[in-house]
């Protein structure tokens, strides 16, 4: 394999744009891009809104259980080959989505594109970048998550415009093959999984450099089995869910929340498009701020904003309030999109990261799952979403309970016990000292 040796250019930032687009390329499987199409299920096959939620939730429920065996098989086949199948068989089931007609259908589609797209093409990305950098672990995921956030930007508003020029179903065979056609082969032709199989170390040293990386104080890593003996471990997974369940809920149903507030398809989708470019600054700075500030106060700040976002849609009866309640939701998401991806390298090292991803990716997907079911059954049940959003403002106030008590674990490192032998006589003289 070619090894890349000239310092002046780091190939981690290469695989730092990988990675970018590899969020990018999530888009189909994420709640933000699906939304897009719930009501376009509704319309044309008259299923009710909790159904289809109900669909929603189970299949990425069902997703959610099966991305720590993703992130084994990234820790054990690397990142280039798993970003490489993941991608093409996320562009075959963007394809499958086209051709649903019965709930079966809608499930088995459901399942597909939010196991590879919103849980697998974000894991092999957040599991990626922390094999290249340590020192600037922070910056170089803030980077790479510009890519989830453009997404975000882009696919509302891309399928808002394919659904009513093409219709739903010749928008799902677009979107599989941008993927295919874009981003598989780059995945094939420039990925490499760790900085060791092209002659570097971490942040762009050399493999000249190995014996005086090995006399410095190396980052801890976890394996799962140690991680999980952690209280740190089972808080940070708690506040891995929150996000998940809160963001879902609401990117789910903004459409049908704006129209009970008389506003339009169009305006859901731009808020949702607001909200990815105010993060975008956010998330490049929240990367910085991660170098200098502990990552658990980052997280108390992310639940903060979280909860001031619930209040502030509860307002958001017209256009300004609308933009208000974007701006801040925008900012909310931006930080927690890198505060979680650096969490889990920053406390259990890089050796078994995607392992470890894999199990906050499974929960984050599972938190994502039972977020949108309550707000669907709710609309059925009330005729609007007050109640249930007032509810769901205990969740952030748990998630900052979470992180204050989350602090970061340290590694005992067991000794090796050393065989005693008896010390020589030397006839003649006095035993020499350290002998």
């Amino acid at each position: 394999m070619k090894h890349f040796t000239n310092n002046n250019f780091h190939y981690g930032w290469v695989i730092v744009a990988i990675a970018a687009l590899s969020q990018f390329f999530a888009g189909p499987g994420q709640t933000f891009s699906n939304a897009i199409f719930i009501d376009s299920y509704i319309e044309d096959f008259g299923w009710s809104r909790s159904t289809v939620s109900g669909i929603y939730s189970g299949a990425t429920l069902t997703a959610g259980f099966l991305l720590f065996f993703v992130g084994r098989l990234i820790d054990r086949n690397g990142s280039r080959k798993m970003a490489v199948i993941v991608s093409a068989l996320l562009a075959a089931a963007c394809l499958f989505n086209s051709f649903v007609t019965s709930l079966l259908m809608l499930f088995i589609g459901f399942f597909f594109i939010r196991l590879l797209g919103q849980g697998s093409m974000a894991l092999i990305s957040n599991s990626l970048i922390p094999q290249w950098f340590v020192k600037k672990r922070g910056r170089a995921l803030s980077i790479a998550a510009i890519g989830g956030l453009v997404s975000s930007a882009a696919f509302p508003l891309l399928n808002v415009w394919l659904i009513e020029t093409f219709g739903w179903r010749m928008s799902w065979m677009v979107l599989g093959a941008i993927i295919i056609l874009v981003f598989t082969p780059l995945a094939l032709f420039l990925i490499r999984n760790s900085p060791e199989d092209v002659g570097l170390l971490p942040d762009n040293g050399s493999a000249e450099q190995v014996d005086k990386q090995k006399k410095r104080k190396e980052e801890a890593s976890w394996s799962v089995s140690e991680a999980s003996k952690t209280r740190a471990f089972w808080l940070l997974i708690v506040c891995a869910a929150i996000p998940g369940i809160v963001n879902t809920g609401l990117i789910f149903h903004l459409v049908s929340i704006f129209k009970e507030n008389s506003l339009s398809l169009e305006a859901a989708a731009g808020i949702l498009s607001l909200t990815a470019l105010i993060g975008l600054p956010v998330t490049f700075v929240t990367g910085f701020l991660l170098e200098k500030v502990k990552v658990q106060y980052m997280l108390v700040v992310v639940f903060a904003s979280e909860l001031l976002t619930l209040v502030l849609l509860q307002n958001a009866s017209f256009i300004a309030a609308a933009v208000v309640f974007g701006l801040v939701w925008g900012v909310s998401m931006g930080m927690e999109r890198i505060v979680m991806t650096v969490v889990w390298p920053n406390y259990f090292g890089r050796k078994h990261i995607g392992s470890i991803s894999g199990i906050s990716m499974a929960v984050i997907v599972i938190g994502s799952a039972l977020g949108p079911l309550p707000l669907g059954i709710a609309f059925d049940v009330f005729g609007g979403y007050q109640q249930i959003l007032w509810a769901m403002m205990l969740f952030p106030v748990i998630g900052m309970a979470a992180a204050l008590m989350a602090n970061p674990p340290v590694k005992e490192v067991k000794k090796e016990k050393t065989a005693v032998f008896p010390e020589p006589r030397h006839a003649g003289k006095a035993p020499l000292l350290n002998e």
